[in-house]
């Protein structure tokens, strides 16, 4: 799926800035005109890039970030939430889209049950050490194991180390407001921004109980509308198709009515604000912690990436 916006505002730094060369050129004459509006066209329109939330199905993010780095555009802002936050995370990190799909597929294994790899793979990860029961907490699962296996591949430990500007969105859980992450330490915004309620236990931050970003904003490309010129949007909430099942078990119940709700949240604010490009991969039957899916994900995603080259490339003026 795809949407794009052509019709979309100059912002107030770009409007000052065309008048000031403008008025630059009249004084200069003809010729300054012309070499003024020829530095003005190099100038490169700042991109931001939202990462939504969606489980295993953000694996598909690593597609479109391997775009972004075969045109060379480095964003300006990156937005994430619960898996597109830690994908943000790791990109903001500076390891490229290849680099990344290297980590997923070693956390992820390829063809095996998620579970099985983490015991036998080459994770360096231990089941026991990521499927640790957390109900006394508020959750089935303890995170730990896995926000340490994040915390070796980034190799940072706080926003100000990144190389560029990262936001990172969870949900306070008592306010049901969303909570946005900027600055300070960087793996506890991660691990709120992924806390899926009833999987994993609530995080306590500055006094705030706090979880999955998705829950109040599952594709927070509002959050740089006005500090980009192009903002891109992928969200990866995936394609449901129906079970062989008559009814769904509790776990199929509870996890896919989130994803009703994430979903309504992005329809009802692309009715709002929409943004410049808008991709959607259609991947389907994937559930929450199908990560051992990894290649059925980049295969079925393909095709959104390729979308997503040939219209950004096209606002950037490539083609």
């Amino acid at each position: 799926m795809f949407m794009s916006n052509t019709n979309y505002p100059l912002s107030r730094r770009s409007f000052l800035s065309s008048l000031a060369l403008t008025a630059g050129g009249l004084s200069m004459g003809r010729f300054g005109v012309a070499k003024k509006a020829s530095a003005a066209v190099k100038e490169s329109p700042r991109v931001g890039l939202a990462l939504g939330s969606g489980g295993a199905t953000g694996i598909a993010h690593v597609l479109m970030l391997e775009v972004l780095d075969e045109l060379g555009v480095k964003p300006s802002i990156v937005a994430g939430s619960s898996i597109g936050a830690v994908m943000g995370a790791l990109y903001a990190s500076g390891l490229s889209g290849k680099e990344i799909r290297d980590i997923v597929s070693e956390f992820a294994g390829s063809g095996i049950d998620v579970f099985k790899t983490l015991v036998v793979g080459d994770t360096g990860l231990k089941i026991t050490d990521l499927v640790k029961l957390a109900i006394d907490e508020g959750g089935l699962l303890d995170s730990r194991g896995f926000l340490d296996f994040l915390k070796r591949k980034i190799k940072c430990f706080t926003f100000e180390e990144l190389s560029f500007p990262l936001k990172i969105v969870a949900a306070d859980y008592w306010s049901r407001e969303a909570v946005v992450f900027e600055s300070g330490d960087l793996v506890p915004a991660i691990n709120a921004s992924m806390a899926v309620p009833g999987l994993f236990p609530p995080v306590q931050i500055d006094g705030r109980l706090l979880v999955d970003g998705g829950m109040v904003n599952p594709l927070p490309y509002d959050l740089m509308v006005d500090e980009c010129d192009i903002v891109v949007a992928v969200d990866v909430s995936g394609i449901s198709v129906p079970d062989e099942k008559d009814e769904p078990d509790l776990v199929d119940s509870l996890f896919n009515s989130f994803q009703i709700m994430r979903e309504s949240i992005t329809r009802e604010k692309i009715r709002c604000v929409k943004p410049d490009i808008y991709v959607k991969p259609k991947v389907e039957g994937v559930r929450l912690l199908h990560f051992h899916r990894v290649k059925e994900i980049f295969e079925e995603a393909a095709p959104a990436a390729d979308i997503l080259r040939e219209h950004l490339s096209r606002r950037l003026g490539m083609s």
